[in-house]
């Protein structure tokens, strides 16, 4: 083994304490004794060059060197887990796919049960949240990312063209009476703080003066922003993409036509290129893209209004 690699039963009592805050409970779940948890907790400590954790009569905490090393050995630690459990049960044709937070809730999860019915061999996990994947420990096989991509030494592709515009609910449409862009300076705003695309960008295309900063509502994720305006808080600048279940259903609309708005590719599928050859990867991104792919006018349109976009 590495040197760079302690030994893996210290890594599993350390995992085991590192959530079990006890020794006992953390012996009993490794089949160890406490005094040989403990052993081998001092062992990876020493292994390390710094104190995991910090011990007192009634609990044991993590240090703050502890809790990022568990952090970062996390992943792997799953990875390993489930990669264990499915060779016990005799699976071979397993998907790991991570995903941002709105892009699972609002796109991926409703249209599931389409990629299970076309690929019903491949046994899929999939989990969530604003980090993206570590492929070097083996968290996931194929990561959806948001964002600028700046990932080299991985293989990255965008998913869709989205349009983003300001969306509002019906019955806020009928409170306020927008006619035009400058009427949103008017009404509350929400704002999506992570968003490629903000609000000052919007108004500078319609040539409008606009003071950054002054929204009724800020959110950190674009599902959290577009409930706040299906609930009426106010317009949303979000794109229709991810908003598409919610504009079908017609608990949101665009505040004015299609042509006000921004074009931009935000959202990609990335994995490393070893991964590129699993039969389970290609098939989830023939699936997705082939979901996403606009039909050829819709995607020549967009590029041409890409391509005036891109000239401010």
């Amino acid at each position: 083994m590495s040197a760079s690699f302690p030994p893996f039963t210290c890594l599993v009592a350390f995992e085991a304490v590192a959530r079990r805050r006890n020794f006992t409970l953390a012996a009993s779940e490794v089949h160890l004794t406490p005094s040989a948890v403990s052993h081998q907790i001092a062992k990876l400590e020493q292994f390390l060059g710094m104190r995991l954790f910090e011990r007192n009569a009634r609990n044991v905490e993590l240090t703050p060197a502890g809790d990022d090393y568990l952090k970062r050995i996390a992943g792997a630690m799953a990875a390993i887990g489930a990669a264990t459990e499915n060779a016990r049960k005799g699976v071979r044709n397993s998907l790991h796919v991570h995903s941002t937070p709105s892009f699972a809730t609002l796109w991926l999860m409703p249209r599931l049960a389409e990629f299970a019915k076309a690929h019903p061999s491949i046994s899929m996990s999939m989990s969530s949240s604003v980090e993206h994947s570590d492929f070097a420990v083996g968290q996931a096989d194929i990561d959806i990312r948001y964002g600028v991509p700046q990932w080299p030494q991985l293989t990255v592709r965008p998913i869709f063209d989205e349009q983003v515009m300001p969306l509002a609910s019906p019955a806020f449409m009928r409170r306020h009476r927008i006619a035009k862009p400058e009427d949103l300076l008017n009404v509350p705003l929400i704002q999506s703080t992570v968003g490629v695309v903000q609000w000052p960008d919007w108004f500078s295309l319609h040539a409008i003066a606009h003071t950054p900063g002054s929204y009724a509502y800020r959110f950190d994720r674009a599902f959290m922003a577009l409930d706040a305006a299906v609930q009426g808080l106010g317009v949303a600048l979000e794109s229709t993409s991810i908003g598409e279940s919610l504009l079908a259903k017609g608990r949101l609309q665009p505040v004015f036509t299609a042509g006000d708005h921004l074009p931009v590719q935000a959202h990609f599928l990335v994995y490393p290129a070893r991964h590129a050859q699993r039969p389970e990867v290609v098939s989830f991104v023939n699936w997705l893209l082939g979901r996403t792919a606009a039909p050829p006018k819709t995607r020549a349109a967009r590029r041409s209004a890409a391509g005036k976009a891109a000239g401010r």
